[in-house]
């Protein structure tokens, strides 16, 4: 199909020829002939880099009306947002932040980016720009499950379709093992596709060399491993080290922080600059520039030691680093500024930074308890990252084994298919969230109506037979027990002769919908501003405050050392007084260190001190520093709307908020459901 062809204004169909687009992938005629223009329901499960986002853009382009294109990550909505301002004629919002508002200028746009949580937030917030969207373009609908985010976007697809009848529904999918149940729920056409612009093969080394699912193999030459040195990793650098070396670069995928900042310093041990087509690719004044930039940004050590990588060739990529970090690696590296990035597999699902060949050396990881496989398709993610268009002739992803392990990696990742997407809304945190903000946006006013709703959920789809009424009375009991929730049996609202409770959010409950926290975090702000209002005014500090919201489930934790944890129990007692739970009262003791642990980080924070300080002496990196001090500016702000609904004098939370500068980034994740 050509673009000739295409249902769009001459100027897009000549923007897109500027773009050297002239014929689309057979995954994007195949989309346009399943209805994509036509206002048609699609799910396209299809390879990275097989043209998701031309896909997308039609949709858009096409609908009668405005659109709107749900992204897991803001760094993606960015990415996305500049991707579709290029688009002549268009007009472009984002909004990945301000969880308390409906954004309602959003209304005023062709097309809104925004996280699936900023849409959440919007409609509890009463946003009238979701009642005029025409069409909803889901981006990594396969998250649907995904413990945290997938009931939330499970839940606001099913309310979409509800408060804007008729929007068209396209989900864009990774290859899963079952897209016909999604399109199934969606009353979708479904385009599924294995083609890629650039051929992928994907081996396994095995001791002694790599052999790859189209029956060719690669020789290894490892050479001697110290004794110091493990093979996998000497492995993983002869792979990287041959890839740049034929001119192309490399991603390598490893099971932590620790891990990708290990190997990054390995690898700058290798001559990465010298290779074919390589001294004007990855030029030494360029990477001497972009180790000045990363310098420039802050003085941290984990910046210096990134900096020192840069200047040969390679890059480390993980969560601790800062947001400007993170984007100068990827834009570097899109310029072919750097050969090599080493990465956690949060880069797998990120932003779009393909490679010749992508290695992925750890196929376990901690999960907190015990060492635990890789899913399949995190890792089908991570070696769809291989191949650029346009760049390579090939890609190439390799999995790092050895002569024990080769075979069942073969199995199970090169040979098996992905799992197949479970929906995760009936956990008990999660139903617990969307249920209260159901009741509390004014879209059910009964256990029959919510019930109703969850009956157009992913889960009800696949588990037609399951009752979930029974579960609803304990969700209900249970935000009744946390004062968010009214509930009245009785003769109320009867429907075909029965019986059905209502339902009402309390003037709290509506205050912590509204604030997009958990349940759980609005009823541990309620106690601790209650408890606040009772303590003495001497003893009311900005360490009052955070350490109220450090400790609710909405902060995310942070590590804690064993050198550490002395110290910081030494620091809680002499502040005893100022915090509103004693140790001896703490259900959990080692989460209330951490929450402590917090607390300090951000009151320093809040007087003064760097962020190199602030790195150095709790062990963590600068983008722990910008989401924990993000996270905690938004939970006072919501801690001061709860202390208002409740009518308490307690006005720590709001000055502590003003106290507390943003972080140098600002970026950090958005909060999680």
């Amino acid at each position: 199909m050509h673009v000739r062809d295409l249902p769009v204004s001459a100027a897009v169909r000549e923007h897109y020829r500027a773009s050297g687009i002239e014929e689309l992938y057979p995954p994007q005629a195949a989309a346009v002939d399943a209805g994509v223009t036509a206002g048609a329901n699609v799910v396209a499960a299809i390879p990275t880099a097989s043209g998701k986002t031309l896909i997308a853009e039609l949709a858009m382009l096409t609908a009668d009306g405005p659109a709107l294109y749900v992204v897991p990550l803001r760094a993606l909505a960015r990415e996305k947002y500049d991707s579709f301002a290029e688009l002549p004629g268009v007009s472009v919002g984002i909004s990945t932040g301000d969880f308390d508002s409906p954004a309602e200028e959003l209304g005023d746009e062709d097309v809104v980016v925004a996280t699936a949580e900023k849409v959440d937030s919007a409609i509890r917030n009463g946003a009238s720009w979701v009642e005029d969207l025409a069409c909803v373009v889901v981006d990594e609908v396969h998250l649907l499950g995904r413990e945290r985010r997938g009931p939330t976007l499970e839940v606001t697809l099913a309310t979409l379709q509800r408060r804007a009848p008729g929007v068209q529904i396209v989900a864009l999918s990774a290859t899963v093992d079952n897209p016909e149940d999604v399109a199934a729920w969606l009353d979708a056409e479904l385009v599924e596709s294995t083609w890629r612009p650039v051929d992928l093969r994907t081996g396994v080394y095995d001791g002694d060399g790599v052999r790859f699912d189209d029956g060719s193999t690669l020789g290894v030459d490892v050479g001697p491993v110290g004794p110091n040195e493990e093979m996998d990793t000497e492995v993983t650098a002869a792979l990287v080290a041959d890839a740049v070396d034929d001119g192309g670069q490399s991603l390598s995928f490893v099971r932590s922080r620790r891990e990708a900042e290990s190997l990054a310093a390995r690898l700058a041990e290798e001559d990465l600059g010298g290779g074919e087509g390589k001294e004007s690719d990855q030029s030494k004044d360029a990477r001497d520039d972009l180790a000045e930039a990363i310098r420039a940004v802050d003085g941290t050590s984990t910046a210096h030691r990134l900096a020192d990588a840069a200047e040969a060739g390679v890059a480390f990529h993980h969560a601790g680093l800062g947001s400007d970090h993170r984007a100068l690696v990827e834009s570097a590296f899109r310029e072919r500024n750097l050969a090599v990035i080493c990465a956690t597999p949060t880069l797998a699902a990120g932003v779009n930074v393909p490679a010749r060949r992508v290695v992925v050396r750890d196929l376990e990881r901690y999960t907190g308890e015990e060492m635990a496989e890789l899913p399949v398709l995190e890792v089908h993610q991570m070696c769809g990252r291989a191949g650029r268009p346009h760049l390579d002739p090939y890609g190439e992803a390799i999995l790092v084994g050895n002569e024990r392990t080769a075979d069942d990696l073969r199995e199970r990742y090169v040979e098996a298919g992905p799992e197949a997407i479970e929906s995760q809304l009936t956990a008990r945190e999660a139903l617990r969230t969307h249920v209260l903000s159901v009741v509390a946006s004014g879209f059910a006013d009964s256990k029959a109506g919510v019930l109703d709703l969850l009956d157009a959920t992913f889960f009800a789809h696949q588990s037609p037979d399951v009752d979930l009424s029974g579960l609803l009375d304990d969700v209900a009991a249970e935000l009744a027990a946390m004062e968010l929730l009214d509930v009245e049996e009785g003769d109320v609202n009867k429907e075909d002769g029965g019986e059905c409770a209502a339902l009402a959010a309390t003037d709290l409950g509506g205050t912590v919908s509204r604030q997009y926290v958990r349940p759980e975090t609005g009823a541990a702000l309620a106690a601790g501003a209650r408890t606040i209002e009772s303590m003495t005014e001497e003893t009311v500090t900005a360490l009052t405050a955070l350490g109220v919201v450090c400790a609710t489930p909405d902060m995310r934790g942070t590590y804690l050392g064993n050198r550490e944890r002395a110290e910081i129990y030494r620091f809680a007692s002499q502040h005893a007084a100022e915090f509103t739970t004693a140790p001896d009262e703490a259900e959990d003791f080692e989460a209330w260190l951490r929450a402590v642990k917090l607390a300090r980080l951000l009151t320093e924070w809040s007087e003064g001190a760097t962020i190199e300080t602030l790195v150095d002496r709790y062990r963590v990196g600068p983008g722990d520093v910008e989401s924990h001090v993000e996270r905690a500016r938004w939970l006072l702000g919501a801690g001061d709307a709860v202390a208002r609904t409740l009518g308490v004098d307690v006005e720590i939370f709001g000055t502590v908020r003003e106290q507390l500068p943003a972080a140098p980034g600002g970026d950090g994740e958005p909060p999680r459901r």
